[in-house]
Protein backbone atom coordinates (compact mmCIF):
# COMPACT_ATOMS: atom_id res chain seq x y z
CA UNK A 1 0.00 0.00 0.00
CA UNK A 2 1.49 3.36 -1.02
CA UNK A 3 1.99 6.10 1.57
CA UNK A 4 -0.43 9.01 1.66
CA UNK A 5 0.86 12.06 -0.21
CA UNK A 6 2.46 14.78 1.89
CA UNK A 7 -0.13 17.53 2.47
CA UNK A 8 0.55 21.20 2.10
CA UNK A 9 -0.01 23.45 5.10
CA UNK A 10 -3.29 24.81 3.72
CA UNK A 11 -4.57 21.38 2.75
CA UNK A 12 -3.96 20.03 6.23
CA UNK A 13 -5.46 23.12 7.87
CA UNK A 14 -8.59 22.66 5.78
CA UNK A 15 -9.22 19.37 7.59
CA UNK A 16 -9.88 21.10 10.95
CA UNK A 17 -13.20 19.82 12.30
CA UNK A 18 -15.59 22.18 14.03
CA UNK A 19 -17.48 19.22 15.44
CA UNK A 20 -14.34 17.80 17.06
CA UNK A 21 -13.44 21.20 18.52
CA UNK A 22 -16.86 21.70 20.05
CA UNK A 23 -16.91 18.15 21.44
CA UNK A 24 -13.68 18.86 23.35
CA UNK A 25 -15.09 22.19 24.51
CA UNK A 26 -18.20 20.57 25.92
CA UNK A 27 -15.94 18.32 28.01
CA UNK A 28 -13.93 21.29 29.29
CA UNK A 29 -17.02 23.38 30.02
CA UNK A 30 -18.04 20.94 32.76
CA UNK A 31 -15.22 21.99 35.09
CA UNK A 32 -14.14 25.01 37.11
CA UNK A 33 -10.40 24.47 36.70
CA UNK A 34 -8.66 26.36 39.52
CA UNK A 35 -4.97 25.52 39.82
CA UNK A 36 -4.20 22.50 41.97
CA UNK A 37 -7.82 21.43 42.50
CA UNK A 38 -9.40 17.99 41.87
CA UNK A 39 -11.66 19.40 39.14
CA UNK A 40 -8.65 20.70 37.24
CA UNK A 41 -7.02 17.27 37.36
CA UNK A 42 -10.19 15.47 36.24
CA UNK A 43 -10.52 17.80 33.27
CA UNK A 44 -6.85 17.29 32.39
CA UNK A 45 -7.21 13.52 32.54
CA UNK A 46 -9.97 13.74 29.95
CA UNK A 47 -7.61 15.54 27.58
CA UNK A 48 -4.88 13.02 28.31
CA UNK A 49 -7.13 10.13 27.25
CA UNK A 50 -7.84 11.80 23.91
CA UNK A 51 -4.18 12.54 23.20
CA UNK A 52 -3.20 8.98 24.07
CA UNK A 53 -5.78 7.76 21.55
CA UNK A 54 -4.15 9.99 18.91
CA UNK A 55 -0.86 8.14 19.44
CA UNK A 56 0.99 10.53 21.75
CA UNK A 57 3.05 9.42 24.72
CA UNK A 58 1.41 11.23 27.64
CA UNK A 59 2.06 11.84 31.31
CA UNK A 60 0.77 14.16 33.99
CA UNK A 61 3.66 15.63 35.94
CA UNK A 62 3.12 17.12 39.38
CA UNK A 63 5.24 19.83 40.95
CA UNK A 64 4.81 22.12 43.93
CA UNK A 65 3.85 25.69 43.08
CA UNK A 66 2.87 28.78 45.00
CA UNK A 67 -0.82 29.28 44.18
CA UNK A 68 -3.21 31.96 45.39
CA UNK A 69 -6.97 31.32 45.21
CA UNK A 70 -9.20 34.34 45.92
CA UNK A 71 -11.99 33.80 48.41
CA UNK A 72 -14.88 35.86 49.71
CA UNK A 73 -14.63 39.63 49.46
CA UNK A 74 -16.70 42.35 51.08
CA UNK A 75 -16.22 46.06 50.43
CA UNK A 76 -18.29 48.50 52.47
CA UNK A 77 -18.60 52.25 52.02
CA UNK A 78 -20.03 53.99 55.09
CA UNK A 79 -21.47 50.65 56.10
CA UNK A 80 -23.10 49.85 52.72
CA UNK A 81 -21.84 46.67 51.02
CA UNK A 82 -20.74 46.82 47.38
CA UNK A 83 -20.47 43.97 44.88
CA UNK A 84 -16.75 43.16 44.87
CA UNK A 85 -14.09 40.50 44.32
CA UNK A 86 -10.53 40.18 45.58
CA UNK A 87 -7.54 39.06 43.49
CA UNK A 88 -5.03 36.26 43.26
CA UNK A 89 -1.72 37.01 45.03
CA UNK A 90 -3.15 39.95 47.00
CA UNK A 91 -2.90 39.87 50.78
CA UNK A 92 -5.77 38.67 52.91
CA UNK A 93 -7.23 41.36 55.12
CA UNK A 94 -6.78 41.25 58.90
CA UNK A 95 -9.77 40.49 61.17
CA UNK A 96 -12.23 43.34 60.89
CA UNK A 97 -11.00 44.34 57.46
CA UNK A 98 -8.48 46.80 56.03
CA UNK A 99 -9.13 50.50 56.57
CA UNK A 100 -7.36 53.62 55.41
CA UNK A 101 -7.79 57.03 53.85
CA UNK A 102 -9.26 56.64 50.36
CA UNK A 103 -7.18 58.40 47.67
CA UNK A 104 -8.17 58.64 44.01
CA UNK A 105 -5.11 57.78 41.94
CA UNK A 106 -6.38 57.95 38.37
CA UNK A 107 -5.15 55.00 36.31
CA UNK A 108 -2.36 54.25 38.77
CA UNK A 109 0.45 55.12 36.36
CA UNK A 110 3.94 55.94 37.61
CA UNK A 111 3.18 59.65 37.33
CA UNK A 112 0.05 59.26 39.46
CA UNK A 113 2.21 57.98 42.33
CA UNK A 114 5.01 60.53 41.95
CA UNK A 115 5.61 62.83 44.93
CA UNK A 116 2.64 61.61 46.95
CA UNK A 117 2.59 60.27 50.49
CA UNK A 118 0.36 57.21 50.16
CA UNK A 119 1.53 55.19 53.14
CA UNK A 120 -1.42 53.57 54.91
CA UNK A 121 -3.91 54.63 52.21
CA UNK A 122 -6.46 52.73 50.17
CA UNK A 123 -5.82 53.59 46.53
CA UNK A 124 -8.87 54.05 44.28
CA UNK A 125 -7.55 53.14 40.82
CA UNK A 126 -9.41 53.25 37.52
CA UNK A 127 -9.01 50.17 35.38
CA UNK A 128 -8.60 46.42 35.72
CA UNK A 129 -6.24 45.26 38.49
CA UNK A 130 -2.67 44.71 37.29
CA UNK A 131 0.81 43.68 38.49
CA UNK A 132 2.20 47.11 37.62
CA UNK A 133 -0.17 48.92 39.99
CA UNK A 134 0.42 46.30 42.69
CA UNK A 135 4.17 46.88 42.44
CA UNK A 136 3.77 50.66 42.69
CA UNK A 137 1.38 50.32 45.62
CA UNK A 138 3.93 48.15 47.44
CA UNK A 139 6.67 50.75 46.95
CA UNK A 140 4.32 53.50 48.16
CA UNK A 141 3.35 51.67 51.34
CA UNK A 142 -0.38 51.59 50.53
CA UNK A 143 -2.48 49.14 52.53
CA UNK A 144 -4.94 48.35 49.76
CA UNK A 145 -5.98 48.96 46.16
CA UNK A 146 -9.60 49.35 45.16
CA UNK A 147 -9.87 48.99 41.40
CA UNK A 148 -12.73 50.37 39.33
CA UNK A 149 -13.79 48.17 36.42
CA UNK A 150 -14.31 49.94 33.07
CA UNK A 151 -17.89 48.61 32.99
CA UNK A 152 -20.42 46.64 35.02
CA UNK A 153 -18.46 43.39 34.78
CA UNK A 154 -15.70 42.70 37.32
CA UNK A 155 -12.66 40.73 36.14
CA UNK A 156 -10.63 38.18 38.07
CA UNK A 157 -6.91 38.91 37.96
CA UNK A 158 -3.59 37.69 39.31
CA UNK A 159 -1.79 40.86 40.41
CA UNK A 160 1.67 39.54 41.22
CA UNK A 161 4.57 41.00 39.22
CA UNK A 162 6.71 38.02 40.28
CA UNK A 163 7.06 35.50 37.44
CA UNK A 164 6.51 31.94 38.71
CA UNK A 165 6.82 30.76 42.29
CA UNK A 166 8.85 32.82 44.75
CA UNK A 167 12.44 32.10 45.72
CA UNK A 168 14.32 33.69 48.65
CA UNK A 169 15.64 36.27 46.17
CA UNK A 170 12.24 37.14 44.68
CA UNK A 171 9.89 36.75 47.63
CA UNK A 172 9.82 40.52 48.24
CA UNK A 173 8.30 41.02 44.77
CA UNK A 174 4.97 39.50 45.85
CA UNK A 175 2.19 42.07 46.41
CA UNK A 176 2.12 43.59 49.88
CA UNK A 177 -1.40 45.00 49.99
CA UNK A 178 -5.03 43.94 50.01
CA UNK A 179 -6.77 44.33 46.64
CA UNK A 180 -10.37 44.37 45.46
CA UNK A 181 -12.37 45.46 42.42
CA UNK A 182 -15.81 47.04 42.11
CA UNK A 183 -17.94 47.92 39.10
CA UNK A 184 -17.82 51.20 37.22
CA UNK A 185 -20.97 52.77 38.66
CA UNK A 186 -19.85 52.29 42.26
CA UNK A 187 -16.35 53.46 41.42
CA UNK A 188 -17.54 56.62 39.70
CA UNK A 189 -19.72 57.43 42.69
CA UNK A 190 -16.68 57.18 44.99
CA UNK A 191 -14.59 59.33 42.64
CA UNK A 192 -17.30 62.00 42.64
CA UNK A 193 -17.50 62.00 46.44
CA UNK A 194 -13.74 62.42 46.77
CA UNK A 195 -13.78 65.25 44.21
CA UNK A 196 -16.46 66.97 46.33
CA UNK A 197 -14.20 66.84 49.37
CA UNK A 198 -15.94 64.01 51.17
CA UNK A 199 -14.05 61.28 53.02
CA UNK A 200 -16.07 58.05 52.71
CA UNK A 201 -15.13 55.30 55.14
CA UNK A 202 -14.06 52.24 53.14
CA UNK A 203 -13.44 48.81 54.65
CA UNK A 204 -12.13 45.88 52.58
CA UNK A 205 -12.50 42.34 53.89
CA UNK A 206 -10.81 39.78 51.65
CA UNK A 207 -10.03 36.09 52.03
CA UNK A 208 -7.11 34.51 50.17
CA UNK A 209 -6.07 30.84 50.15
CA UNK A 210 -2.36 31.10 49.27
CA UNK A 211 0.45 28.59 49.65
CA UNK A 212 2.40 25.77 48.09
CA UNK A 213 0.41 22.91 46.57
CA UNK A 214 0.94 20.18 43.98
CA UNK A 215 -0.12 21.29 40.50
CA UNK A 216 -0.29 19.21 37.31
CA UNK A 217 1.19 19.63 33.84
CA UNK A 218 -0.06 17.39 31.03
CA UNK A 219 2.78 16.56 28.64
CA UNK A 220 2.03 14.82 25.33
CA UNK A 221 4.81 14.01 22.89
CA UNK A 222 5.30 12.47 19.50
CA UNK A 223 8.88 12.14 18.39
CA UNK A 224 10.12 12.87 14.90
CA UNK A 225 10.92 9.82 12.75
CA UNK A 226 14.59 10.74 13.20
CA UNK A 227 14.39 9.72 16.86
CA UNK A 228 14.45 10.92 20.43
CA UNK A 229 17.31 13.40 20.03
CA UNK A 230 15.80 15.24 17.06
CA UNK A 231 14.76 18.87 17.67
CA UNK A 232 11.15 19.44 18.70
CA UNK A 233 8.53 22.16 18.66
CA UNK A 234 6.93 23.08 21.99
CA UNK A 235 3.19 23.81 21.67
CA UNK A 236 1.70 25.07 24.91
CA UNK A 237 -1.34 26.64 26.51
CA UNK A 238 -2.66 26.96 30.03
CA UNK A 239 -5.38 24.66 31.28
CA UNK A 240 -6.31 26.29 34.59
CA UNK A 241 -9.12 28.85 34.34
CA UNK A 242 -11.27 31.38 36.09
CA UNK A 243 -14.71 29.76 36.48
CA UNK A 244 -15.39 27.39 33.55
CA UNK A 245 -13.20 29.53 31.29
CA UNK A 246 -14.63 28.17 28.04
CA UNK A 247 -12.87 30.72 25.83
CA UNK A 248 -9.95 31.35 28.19
CA UNK A 249 -8.56 28.81 27.89
CA UNK A 250 -10.86 25.93 27.02
CA UNK A 251 -11.09 26.92 23.36
CA UNK A 252 -7.30 27.02 23.08
CA UNK A 253 -7.06 23.56 24.66
CA UNK A 254 -9.57 22.30 22.10
CA UNK A 255 -7.46 23.86 19.32
CA UNK A 256 -4.39 22.10 20.71
CA UNK A 257 -6.10 18.71 20.62
CA UNK A 258 -7.43 19.19 17.10
CA UNK A 259 -4.03 20.32 15.84
CA UNK A 260 -2.40 17.33 17.58
CA UNK A 261 -4.88 14.94 15.96
CA UNK A 262 -4.33 16.21 12.43
CA UNK A 263 -0.57 16.61 12.65
CA UNK A 264 -0.07 13.10 14.04
CA UNK A 265 -1.69 11.61 10.94
CA UNK A 266 1.31 12.74 8.89
CA UNK A 267 4.15 12.11 11.33
CA UNK A 268 6.14 10.30 8.65
CA UNK A 269 6.79 13.70 7.02
CA UNK A 270 7.99 15.43 10.18
CA UNK A 271 11.55 16.70 10.40
CA UNK A 272 11.07 17.64 14.06
CA UNK A 273 9.07 16.27 16.98
CA UNK A 274 6.08 17.84 18.71
CA UNK A 275 5.62 18.27 22.46
CA UNK A 276 2.39 19.67 23.90
CA UNK A 277 2.26 21.09 27.43
CA UNK A 278 -0.92 22.08 29.24
CA UNK A 279 0.04 24.36 32.13
CA UNK A 280 -1.49 24.80 35.53
CA UNK A 281 -0.67 27.87 37.62
CA UNK A 282 -1.17 30.39 34.83
CA UNK A 283 -4.25 32.08 36.23
CA UNK A 284 -3.65 31.63 39.96
CA UNK A 285 0.13 31.12 40.04
CA UNK A 286 1.53 33.80 37.71
CA UNK A 287 2.86 31.28 35.16
CA UNK A 288 4.21 28.94 37.84
CA UNK A 289 3.77 25.83 35.68
CA UNK A 290 5.66 27.02 32.62
CA UNK A 291 8.33 28.70 34.79
CA UNK A 292 8.93 25.46 36.68
CA UNK A 293 9.08 23.49 33.43
CA UNK A 294 11.62 25.90 31.96
CA UNK A 295 13.77 25.63 35.09
CA UNK A 296 13.47 21.87 35.47
CA UNK A 297 14.07 21.04 31.79
CA UNK A 298 16.45 23.91 30.98
CA UNK A 299 19.27 21.77 29.56
CA UNK A 300 17.01 19.69 27.31
CA UNK A 301 15.09 22.70 26.06
CA UNK A 302 18.37 24.49 25.33
CA UNK A 303 19.67 21.48 23.42
CA UNK A 304 16.61 20.33 21.50
CA UNK A 305 13.71 22.81 21.44
CA UNK A 306 13.56 24.91 18.27
CA UNK A 307 10.45 27.10 18.74
CA UNK A 308 7.77 27.71 21.36
CA UNK A 309 4.23 28.12 19.99
CA UNK A 310 1.72 29.40 22.56
CA UNK A 311 -2.06 29.52 22.28
CA UNK A 312 -4.68 31.40 24.28
CA UNK A 313 -8.38 32.25 23.98
CA UNK A 314 -9.23 31.15 20.44
CA UNK A 315 -12.63 31.38 18.77
CA UNK A 316 -14.35 34.14 20.69
CA UNK A 317 -17.60 35.68 19.50
CA UNK A 318 -16.75 38.92 17.69
CA UNK A 319 -13.02 38.10 17.54
CA UNK A 320 -12.34 39.29 14.00
CA UNK A 321 -8.92 40.93 14.39
CA UNK A 322 -5.88 38.65 13.99
CA UNK A 323 -3.19 41.08 12.82
CA UNK A 324 -2.25 41.92 16.45
CA UNK A 325 -1.08 38.38 17.15
CA UNK A 326 2.51 38.56 18.46
CA UNK A 327 5.57 36.76 17.14
CA UNK A 328 9.30 36.98 17.63
CA UNK A 329 10.83 38.98 14.75
CA UNK A 330 12.58 35.91 13.33
CA UNK A 331 9.17 34.24 12.91
CA UNK A 332 7.47 37.20 11.23
CA UNK A 333 7.54 35.50 7.82
CA UNK A 334 5.81 32.38 9.14
CA UNK A 335 3.24 34.45 11.03
CA UNK A 336 2.46 36.41 7.87
CA UNK A 337 2.12 33.27 5.75
CA UNK A 338 -0.19 31.50 8.21
CA UNK A 339 -2.40 34.52 8.88
CA UNK A 340 -2.75 35.38 5.19
CA UNK A 341 -3.48 31.82 4.12
CA UNK A 342 -6.01 30.97 6.81
CA UNK A 343 -7.54 34.32 7.84
CA UNK A 344 -6.79 36.73 4.98
CA UNK A 345 -5.02 39.15 7.36
CA UNK A 346 -1.47 40.46 7.57
CA UNK A 347 0.92 40.14 10.48
CA UNK A 348 1.15 43.52 12.20
CA UNK A 349 4.66 43.10 13.57
CA UNK A 350 3.74 42.96 17.26
CA UNK A 351 6.53 41.63 19.47
CA UNK A 352 5.82 39.14 22.30
CA UNK A 353 4.75 40.83 25.51
CA UNK A 354 5.73 39.81 29.03
CA UNK A 355 2.74 37.53 29.58
CA UNK A 356 1.10 34.32 28.38
CA UNK A 357 3.54 31.72 29.74
CA UNK A 358 6.46 33.18 27.82
CA UNK A 359 8.84 31.48 30.25
CA UNK A 360 11.30 30.32 27.61
CA UNK A 361 12.84 33.47 26.13
CA UNK A 362 15.74 33.31 28.58
CA UNK A 363 16.70 29.89 27.26
CA UNK A 364 16.62 31.36 23.78
CA UNK A 365 13.42 29.92 22.31
CA UNK A 366 11.74 32.12 19.72
CA UNK A 367 7.98 32.33 20.22
CA UNK A 368 5.01 32.33 17.88
CA UNK A 369 1.60 33.73 18.88
CA UNK A 370 -0.19 33.81 22.24
CA UNK A 371 -3.64 35.32 21.91
CA UNK A 372 -4.46 35.11 18.22
CA UNK A 373 -7.87 36.69 17.61
CA UNK A 374 -9.19 39.80 19.32
CA UNK A 375 -12.25 42.02 19.36
CA UNK A 376 -12.16 44.87 16.86
CA UNK A 377 -11.25 48.30 18.30
CA UNK A 378 -13.97 50.62 19.53
CA UNK A 379 -15.38 48.91 22.62
CA UNK A 380 -14.65 49.31 26.32
CA UNK A 381 -10.95 49.76 27.09
CA UNK A 382 -9.85 46.34 28.38
CA UNK A 383 -6.46 45.04 29.42
CA UNK A 384 -6.84 42.46 26.65
CA UNK A 385 -9.28 42.82 23.76
CA UNK A 386 -10.83 39.41 24.37
CA UNK A 387 -14.46 40.32 25.10
CA UNK A 388 -16.31 41.69 28.11
CA UNK A 389 -16.73 38.16 29.50
CA UNK A 390 -12.98 37.56 29.86
CA UNK A 391 -12.11 36.40 33.40
CA UNK A 392 -15.76 36.50 34.49
CA UNK A 393 -18.41 33.83 35.24
CA UNK A 394 -19.92 34.57 31.80
CA UNK A 395 -17.07 32.89 29.88
CA UNK A 396 -19.26 29.99 28.76
CA UNK A 397 -20.03 28.06 25.59
CA UNK A 398 -22.22 30.82 24.20
CA UNK A 399 -19.12 33.04 23.89
CA UNK A 400 -17.61 30.72 21.28
CA UNK A 401 -18.13 31.24 17.55
CA UNK A 402 -17.47 27.84 15.98
CA UNK A 403 -16.44 29.37 12.65
CA UNK A 404 -13.91 31.61 14.41
CA UNK A 405 -12.63 28.64 16.39
CA UNK A 406 -12.10 26.65 13.19
CA UNK A 407 -10.35 29.64 11.57
CA UNK A 408 -8.01 30.17 14.52
CA UNK A 409 -7.18 26.48 14.76
CA UNK A 410 -6.35 26.43 11.05
CA UNK A 411 -3.82 29.22 11.57
CA UNK A 412 -2.10 27.12 14.22
CA UNK A 413 -2.20 23.92 12.18
CA UNK A 414 -0.71 25.78 9.21
CA UNK A 415 2.14 27.25 11.27
CA UNK A 416 2.85 24.03 13.16
CA UNK A 417 2.91 21.97 9.99
CA UNK A 418 5.54 24.30 8.56
CA UNK A 419 7.59 24.12 11.77
CA UNK A 420 7.41 20.33 11.80
CA UNK A 421 7.90 19.57 8.12
CA UNK A 422 9.84 22.36 6.38
CA UNK A 423 13.28 21.09 5.34
CA UNK A 424 14.78 24.09 7.17
CA UNK A 425 13.24 25.86 10.16
CA UNK A 426 11.38 28.99 8.95
CA UNK A 427 13.50 31.34 11.09
CA UNK A 428 15.21 34.43 9.72
CA UNK A 429 17.54 36.24 12.11
CA UNK A 430 19.11 38.64 9.65
CA UNK A 431 16.85 41.57 10.49
CA UNK A 432 17.17 41.00 14.25
CA UNK A 433 20.94 40.80 14.12
CA UNK A 434 21.21 43.95 12.02
CA UNK A 435 18.88 45.76 14.44
CA UNK A 436 21.06 44.71 17.39
CA UNK A 437 24.17 46.08 15.68
CA UNK A 438 22.38 49.36 14.99
CA UNK A 439 21.21 49.58 18.61
CA UNK A 440 24.68 48.96 20.05
CA UNK A 441 26.38 51.32 17.61
CA UNK A 442 23.86 54.06 18.39
CA UNK A 443 24.54 53.62 22.10
CA UNK A 444 28.28 53.73 21.44
CA UNK A 445 27.80 57.03 19.65
CA UNK A 446 25.75 58.50 22.51
CA UNK A 447 28.13 57.32 25.21
CA UNK A 448 31.37 58.16 23.42
CA UNK A 449 34.41 58.04 25.68
CA UNK A 450 32.25 57.63 28.78
CA UNK A 451 31.96 53.89 28.13
CA UNK A 452 33.88 51.87 25.56
CA UNK A 453 31.44 49.57 23.75
CA UNK A 454 33.86 48.43 21.05
CA UNK A 455 34.08 44.82 22.26
CA UNK A 456 30.30 44.51 22.56
CA UNK A 457 29.84 46.09 19.12
CA UNK A 458 32.36 43.63 17.63
CA UNK A 459 30.46 40.68 19.07
CA UNK A 460 27.16 42.07 17.78
CA UNK A 461 28.66 42.39 14.29
CA UNK A 462 29.95 38.83 14.47
CA UNK A 463 26.41 37.74 15.33
CA UNK A 464 25.06 39.67 12.35
CA UNK A 465 27.63 38.07 10.05
CA UNK A 466 26.68 34.65 11.34
CA UNK A 467 23.00 35.32 10.66
CA UNK A 468 23.85 36.32 7.10
CA UNK A 469 26.08 33.27 6.56
CA UNK A 470 23.50 30.69 7.70
CA UNK A 471 21.67 30.97 4.37
CA UNK A 472 24.79 29.66 2.61
CA UNK A 473 25.09 26.53 4.75
CA UNK A 474 23.89 23.13 3.50
CA UNK A 475 20.25 22.59 4.40
CA UNK A 476 21.16 19.69 6.69
CA UNK A 477 23.27 22.02 8.86
CA UNK A 478 20.97 25.02 9.03
CA UNK A 479 18.58 23.93 11.79
CA UNK A 480 21.38 23.45 14.29
CA UNK A 481 22.97 26.76 13.28
CA UNK A 482 19.65 28.61 13.63
CA UNK A 483 19.01 27.12 17.05
CA UNK A 484 22.49 28.11 18.25
CA UNK A 485 21.96 31.63 16.95
CA UNK A 486 18.63 31.87 18.74
CA UNK A 487 20.38 31.18 22.06
CA UNK A 488 22.36 34.37 21.48
CA UNK A 489 19.73 36.69 20.05
CA UNK A 490 16.44 35.81 21.74
CA UNK A 491 17.63 36.49 25.33
CA UNK A 492 18.95 39.88 24.18
CA UNK A 493 15.73 40.73 22.35
CA UNK A 494 13.26 39.58 24.98
CA UNK A 495 14.87 39.48 28.45
CA UNK A 496 17.10 41.37 30.86
CA UNK A 497 19.93 39.09 29.76
CA UNK A 498 19.94 36.36 32.43
CA UNK A 499 19.26 33.07 30.65
CA UNK A 500 18.50 31.30 33.95
CA UNK A 501 16.10 33.76 35.57
CA UNK A 502 12.62 35.08 34.80
CA UNK A 503 11.98 38.80 34.41
CA UNK A 504 8.99 40.24 36.25
CA UNK A 505 5.53 40.13 34.68
CA UNK A 506 5.81 43.79 33.72
CA UNK A 507 6.20 45.52 30.33
CA UNK A 508 9.65 45.32 28.76
CA UNK A 509 11.12 47.40 25.91
CA UNK A 510 12.86 45.86 22.91
CA UNK A 511 16.35 44.68 23.85
CA UNK A 512 15.77 44.97 27.61
CA UNK A 513 19.24 43.52 28.23
CA UNK A 514 20.60 46.89 27.08
CA UNK A 515 18.63 48.96 29.62
CA UNK A 516 21.64 49.78 31.84
CA UNK A 517 23.39 51.28 28.79
CA UNK A 518 20.33 53.37 27.89
CA UNK A 519 20.06 54.54 31.51
CA UNK A 520 23.64 55.80 31.43
CA UNK A 521 23.13 57.50 28.08
CA UNK A 522 20.08 59.35 29.43
CA UNK A 523 21.72 60.54 32.69
CA UNK A 524 23.36 63.95 33.14
CA UNK A 525 27.10 63.42 32.86
CA UNK A 526 28.87 63.62 36.19
CA UNK A 527 25.69 63.60 38.29
CA UNK A 528 25.09 61.17 41.13
CA UNK A 529 22.58 59.30 38.94
CA UNK A 530 25.19 59.13 36.15
CA UNK A 531 27.84 57.71 38.49
CA UNK A 532 25.50 54.99 39.70
CA UNK A 533 24.31 54.21 36.19
CA UNK A 534 27.91 53.91 35.02
CA UNK A 535 28.57 51.13 37.52
CA UNK A 536 25.65 49.08 36.18
CA UNK A 537 26.46 49.93 32.55
CA UNK A 538 30.05 48.65 32.79
CA UNK A 539 28.86 45.36 34.22
CA UNK A 540 26.14 45.08 31.60
CA UNK A 541 28.63 45.70 28.79
CA UNK A 542 31.05 43.09 30.12
CA UNK A 543 28.38 40.48 30.75
CA UNK A 544 26.76 40.78 27.34
CA UNK A 545 30.03 40.83 25.42
CA UNK A 546 31.22 37.73 27.26
CA UNK A 547 27.91 35.90 26.78
CA UNK A 548 28.03 36.58 23.05
CA UNK A 549 31.67 35.56 22.85
CA UNK A 550 31.04 32.24 24.60
CA UNK A 551 28.02 31.47 22.44
CA UNK A 552 29.99 32.40 19.30
CA UNK A 553 32.67 29.89 20.27
CA UNK A 554 29.94 27.23 20.46
CA UNK A 555 28.92 27.85 16.84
Amino acid sequence: MSAAPTPGAQALAAEVSGAALMDTLRHLARFVKLAGTPAELESLQGLQARLTAYGYATEIVFHDAYVSLPGACRVTVDGRALRAITHSMALASPPGGTRGRLVHLGAGAEADFAGRDLAGCILLVEGIASPAVAARAARAGAVAQLHVSPHEHIHEMCISPLWGSPSPETLAELPRSVAASIDRAEGEALIARLAAGEAPEVVIEAEIDAGWRPTPILVAELEAPAGAEAPFILFSGHHDTWYEGVMDNGAANASMLEAARLLAQHRADWKRGLRLCFWSGHSQGRYSGSAWYADEHWAELDRRCAVHVNIDSTGGVGATLLSNAPASPELAGLAEAALQAEAGQSFGGKRPARNADQSFHGIGLPSLFTTLSEQAPGGVAMRNALGWWWHTPDDRLDKIDEAHLVRDTRVYVHALWRLLSDPVLPLDYRGNAAALVAEVEALAGRLGAALDLSALAAEARALRDRAEAIATLPAASRDAALMRLSRSLVPLEQTGGDRFAHDAALPLPAYPALRPLHRLAAADAGSEAWQQAAVAARRCRNRLAEQLRLLRRAW
